[in-house]
């Protein structure tokens, strides 16, 4: 295991918590290179860059993967990602707003109806 590999793990771990685990799950057996491309580039090298702090990186990857209007099980990740690292609903709320301007009001309908459910999920896991 590479220190980017422990870096990018750690902090998939710090952000993602529950809702990351399945993806880690899927990827293990099936695509192991996969999941070391992700943790080690994606969760490691750009995820340590200074310049943006972790709640900066996951509303501009929600925003990213709202216009895309394709990834709605990592926009799932992502907006639990948001939550845990201390995002509000609101600024979730508002980053999806916000790229109507440049995706259109479908791909921001969409995302909004994903985190909504993911509102009511983590509500109804704390009763």
């Amino acid at each position: 295991m590479t220190d980017r590999y422990r870096q990018g793990l750690e902090n998939f771990r710090r952000i993602t918590g529950r809702a990351g685990k399945g993806l880690t799950d899927t990827f293990d057996k099936t695509a192991p290179d996969l999941e070391r491309y992700l943790m080690e580039f994606v969760f490691g090298d750009i995820y340590s860059r200074p310049a943006l702090d972790v709640k900066q990186r996951q509303l501009a990857a929600i925003s990213a993967l709202a216009a895309l209007g394709t990834c709605q099980p990592q926009l799932v990740v992502h907006i639990n990602g948001a939550l845990n690292v201390g995002c509000t609903e609101a600024e979730v709320v508002e980053i999806i707003l916000a790229i109507a301007i440049f995706a259109g009001f479908p791909a921001a309908i969409n995302a909004m109806v994903i985190a909504k459910q993911v509102f009511a999920d983590r509500a109804a896991s704390k009763k």
